[in-house]
């Protein structure tokens, strides 16, 4: 109602944040028989995050990354995806994290979005989450960076990647549930 209200088009989206640093996840790779591969391991906590919001039904993904994941951080994202989608009202699904939940004092949501908060510790039901594990899996398994400009590289190289095949995000974030709550909004 208030998308019609206000003469946009309502566009529905799930909303995440990540760490992203110079941790190594290291997992199974391939190697040929009888040969052991060596995966350089480090443990030094420094860390970027990314913040995304993935709008299932088109696989459209607006990404930023920033340094921390505060409220101050959270508006920058908001405002960055209120400007880049002005014909558009956001009806933007996010879990109740701490920043999420800071209030006016702390956050002035742009006229265009509204939130609406997940139940708590119900990750499986944010398809932005699916976007973490996308990323790990093929930019940041069994890797090393030797500085956070590094890593944050690979991370713009994992998100343009990411923003840039729609097909593929639609088909991992699109859940059955999502697909059958939308019956008569889109």
């Amino acid at each position: 109602i208030e998308a019609q209200l206000q003469g946009l088009r309502l566009s529905v989206r799930f909303e995440d944040e990540a760490r992203f640093g110079r941790i190594t996840n290291s997992v199974s790779c391939w190697a040929p028989k009888n040969i052991r591969p060596v995966v350089p391991q480090q443990a030094i906590r420094e860390y970027v995050y990314a913040y995304a919001a993935v709008a299932p039904f088109t696989g459209e993904v607006d990404s930023l990354i920033l340094p921390d994941m505060y409220a101050t951080t959270l508006q920058i994202f908001l405002d960055e995806l209120s400007n880049r989608h002005q014909d558009e009202f956001i009806l933007l699904v996010m879990d109740s994290a701490p920043c999420h939940r800071a209030g006016n004092e702390c956050l002035s949501i742009p006229q265009n979005i509204h939130l609406l908060f997940l139940p708590p510790y119900s990750p499986e039901v944010n398809p932005a989450e699916c976007l973490w594990g996308e990323l790990r899996e093929k930019f940041f398994n069994n890797c090393v960076f030797r500085d956070m400009n590094a890593v944050t590289n690979q991370l713009v190289t994992g998100l343009q990647w990411i923003e840039s095949h729609s097909a593929s995000i639609h088909s991992l974030t699109c859940f059955p549930w999502i697909k059958k709550a939308s019956v008569g909004i889109n």
